[in-house]
């Protein structure tokens, strides 16, 4: 489903600073690699959160800058951070995101069991640090502060750059949700 209550923006009908996003998503590291779901539609409209972040560029740059960053440049493993970006999905009902995720997810090595656990809330990390930054991610989804023990011990495994990179991730991906839950983006019709 293509953004209901914002326009479709197609390549055509685009200013300078909308081109601009448009390429940074189109032509940057998303469309690198395998393509695991389409970035835009037939007619070149984008997909996702990508069609909202073109109605405002000057904050759709910098947003689409920092999910290249998060996806492509952290010191997170390729399976931690799909495991706490299809919780976020799962947690705040993001269609979208869990089926755009769910197809990196398994081909960064989670099982289709893992993947439904985090459904359930019953996903066992494969390591400990896996296992933490669920905990953490999910804590973080709650509301609920970590206290100084739980810190202590998730620094202990993870390090302070991963904990502010999950954070961060956390934020991000909750941020889309809800950018996409307000303007009614879905899953693609193809």
């Amino acid at each position: 489903m293509v953004p209901v209550r914002l326009r479709k923006l197609v390549p055509s009908e685009l200013d300078e600073d909308q081109r601009e996003v448009y390429e940074a998503i189109a032509g940057g590291d998303r469309s690198r690699g395998p393509q695991l779901f389409p970035l835009a539609q037939a007619d070149g409209s984008l997909n996702g959160p990508y069609g909202v972040m073109l109605h405002a560029p000057r904050v759709g740059g910098p947003l689409q800058e920092l999910g290249a960053a998060l996806r492509f440049r952290t010191s997170l493993s390729d399976r931690i951070r799909e495991i706490v970006i299809l919780l976020v999905a799962d947690r705040l009902g993001s269609e979208f995101q869990w089926w755009a995720h769910e197809r990196i997810a398994l081909a960064t090595g989670l099982a289709r069991q893992e993947i439904d656990a985090i459904r359930t809330d019953e996903f066992v990390g494969a390591d400990e640090a896996e296992s933490t930054a669920y905990a953490l991610a999910t804590d973080l989804l709650r509301g609920e502060t970590l206290g100084d023990e739980d810190y202590a011990r998730a620094v202990a495994v993870l390090g302070e750059q991963q904990l502010v990179e999950l954070s961060v991730l956390v934020g991000y991906y909750r941020m889309l949700a809800q950018t996409m839950a307000l303007f009614d983006v879905g899953v693609p019709e193809d």
